[in-house]
């Protein structure tokens, strides 16, 4: 029998490398500087120019000076928690910053950012033996708290923690069984990952646009959107295709009927819902279907959740589009995306990218 030949990785040691250290580096929304600063850093030599907007939001542009924009896209904040309420005997309640879950809090560990620096604590929760009671108490938004071994309020306070310092999980990248990445944030950090290697492999292939193109990593996309909402309407780009991730449906307590059949490992997800633009979809899907590349379909209802909506609602309309990643155990601190899966967003978006024209006219009709 022949071998299977395995079709080489467009990702390097210097690729990997970054990604672990840009998915370990916490980024929570509202405080994505330090992630972008290094985002910034590893894409700084395959672009030609960059630009950071007042909130955050961090642009690299190729061909600057080119009238027709071209626009490819990430989120870069992360989910958190804020400090919300100190008791006095030591112990901390939080308030959301994003979609955090409070179903996994209860003994995780976290780092509470201070002007001081990080300090250690974690989420306590009442041991098995003593909880009793039937239905069993859950974790709440309102009964989850934090344990930074303090004995009381002011022990805390001169740690340097008070009320609205924000809060992010210890837990880090790995890799499971040779194929799965795992880590926090892969919602969307991912995404700014693989369109920076878009970038890379541009300038490495010696690629030649004629059109500028904008390598776009948004900030407080988990509370809706807005750093995308802001970037739109100052880049004003012609196009635009969006990446971020989406349900895999294949694990237990999934609802395919609810969310579609969609697994890891069977390649990005091409969404179908008013606000992606049909001409520039089928441009993606007869790229996919010219160079081979898997891919997936999905539908969304009135929105797709991410900043799609806000690129093509904004800035008089942006025809655009969405690749999604999918990923298992979304807003966890073990979120799963498949290593084919990454190399194929990558390889897409490249494609997609490198044979659309200036002056590509999306109107339906005229």
């Amino acid at each position: 029998m022949a071998k299977k030949t395995t079709k080489p990785s467009i990702l390097n040691k210097k690729s990997l490398d970054f990604l672990e250290r840009y998915i370990n580096n916490p980024s929570p929304t509202g405080f994505e500087s330090e992630g972008q600063k290094l985002w910034l850093s590893y894409l700084k030599p395959y672009v030609d120019d960059h630009f950071v907007d007042n909130y955050g939001t961090v642009v690299g542009v190729i061909n600057p000076t080119a009238k027709y924009k071209v626009v490819i896209e990430a989120h870069a904040d992360e989910i958190s928690w804020f400090v919300h309420y100190i008791t006095n005997e030591g112990f901390i309640y939080v308030r959301r910053n994003g979609g955090s879950d409070h179903i996994i809090a209860p003994s995780k560990r976290v780092n509470i950012h201070t002007e001081k620096g990080i300090v250690k604590a974690l989420f306590g929760w009442p041991a098995i033996h003593v909880r009793g009671g039937k239905p069993e108490v859950a974790p709440t938004l309102e009964n989850i708290f934090l344990d930074c071994g303090c004995e009381n309020k002011k022990e805390v306070e001169d740690l340097g923690i008070h009320v609205g310092c924000v809060i992010t999980y210890e837990d880090e990248f790995m890799i499971l069984n040779k194929k799965h990445y795992v880590g926090r944030a892969l919602d969307n950090r991912m995404g700014g990952f693989m369109i920076a290697e878009v970038a890379r492999l541009l300038k490495e292939n010696k690629v030649k646009l004629p059109f500028g193109l904008y390598v776009t990593n948004s900030v407080q996309e988990e509370v809706g959107l807005r750093g995308a909402e802001m970037i739109v309407e100052r880049i004003k780009p012609d196009l635009a295709i969006i990446t971020d991730v989406t349900h895999d449906t294949q694990t237990p307590m999934m609802n395919k009927i609810q969310s579609g059949d969609i697994a890891c490992g069977k390649g990005p997800v091409l969404c179908y819902a008013p606000a992606v633009h049909n001409n520039l979809l089928k441009h993606i899907v007869t790229t996919a279907q010219k160079e081979k590349i898997p891919f997936q379909r999905s539908a969304a209802s009135r929105a797709t959740g991410t900043d799609t909506d806000a690129f093509a609602y904004g800035a008089a309309g942006v025809p655009s589009a969405l690749i999604s990643l999918p990923l298992r155990y979304m807003h966890t601190t073990v979120e799963s995306v498949h290593k084919d899966d990454v190399e194929n967003v990558i390889q897409l978006i490249y494609d997609s990218v490198k044979t659309l024209k200036a002056g590509a006219d999306m109107r339906y009709f005229k």
